[in-house]
């Protein structure tokens, strides 16, 4: 059975737990937009937690330990080659592990876990950090990029996007080099590697694409305008984030339905992250991390 992933027409208001700096509960109303489209087994995402005391978080990746490391573009100007960014480390229920479990960065965002090492996508290069110490264990810098922003692991290479240029880089701890890019690319945010395909997500025009190889692409979706995160949902599907503040599904045969908006609010959804049946949203403003995990029939 296909599993779908829809709101119910109600609102979802649900309480928040856990948070790092301080530790407390909070509340948060998220308002679910009707879907365009009646579909039988709607599902709906459910706030599991709240985590609070950010600066700027943009990413967020699986810890070996199942804990979650979330990149933090820290204080200041986020194009500053500043030193001010960091990785904090959150346990599996929300609550804070480490503050600053990695430091030293200039404005990380993407993030993923390969062989022991965190990649860490950052403004002039990818850095490597010791995924159980914090350890730094160099940077790959990449010349002539503009915005380095999601990174993830496709048939066993390191991949990094650059928003700015519409390319995908390869990176190994010796070095980086060219990977792919088109100008069907504009505003390139998120990529996920997926078995025999790249998900791809762009901000121009909101798309999200199936790339199999040079010449062999094909888009799921469009109209997300500033996309960002995508994840995959058990069962068949997609969830896609705005940055601006929106969570989208996109369903097989591409039909896309608003499932949370939070604009009017001021909460950003940015890097959105599947992992299992929980979905992991680092809020640059108001400086939170929201967890949802995926219910219904």
């Amino acid at each position: 059975m296909r599993t779908l992933i829809i709101p119910s027409l109600a609102a979802l208001v649900l309480a928040a737990c856990g948070g790092p700096t301080p530790e407390e509960t909070a509340e948060v109303a998220v308002v679910a937009e009707e879907a365009e489209t009646a579909i039988p087994e709607a599902r709906a995402l459910e706030l599991v937690w709240m985590a609070s005391g950010f600066e700027q978080p943009e990413g967020a990746a699986l810890a070996p330990d199942g804990s979650y490391f979330i990149s933090n573009i820290g204080p200041g100007d986020s194009g500053a080659l500043d030193g001010n960014g960091y990785v904090s480390k959150l346990k599996a229920d929300g609550s804070l592990e480490a503050a600053r479990f990695a430091e030293g960065l200039h404005a990380p965002t993407g993030m993923v876990v390969k062989d022991g090492v965190l990649y860490v996508a950052d403004r002039d290069g990818v850095a490597m950090i010791d995924a159980a110490t914090g350890a730094s264990q160099g940077k790959v810098l990449i010349e002539g990029v503009q915005f380095l922003n999601d990174v993830t692991e496709w048939k066993g290479d390191i991949l990094v996007s650059d928003s700015g240029t519409g390319a995908i880089h390869k990176v190994t701890p010796d070095g980086a080099s060219p990977f792919a890019s088109s100008a069907d690319w504009a505003g390139i945010n998120g990529i996920l590697g997926d078995g025999d395909r790249l998900l791809i997500t762009t901000m121009t025009d909101g798309k999200l694409i199936d790339m199999r190889g040079p010449g062999a692409e094909t888009v799921i979706a469009a109209g997300m305008k500033d996309a960002d995160g995508v994840g995959l949902v058990p069962g068949g599907g997609y969830l896609v984030s705005s940055w601006p503040g929106e969570i989208h599904h996109v369903s097989e045969d591409g039909v896309v339905s608003l499932m949370v908006d939070t604009k009017a609010d001021g909460i950003l959804q940015n890097d959105l992250s599947v992992f299992g049946n929980v979905v992991i949203v680092p809020n640059w403003e108001p400086g939170t991390v929201t967890a949802w995990k995926i219910v219904g029939q």
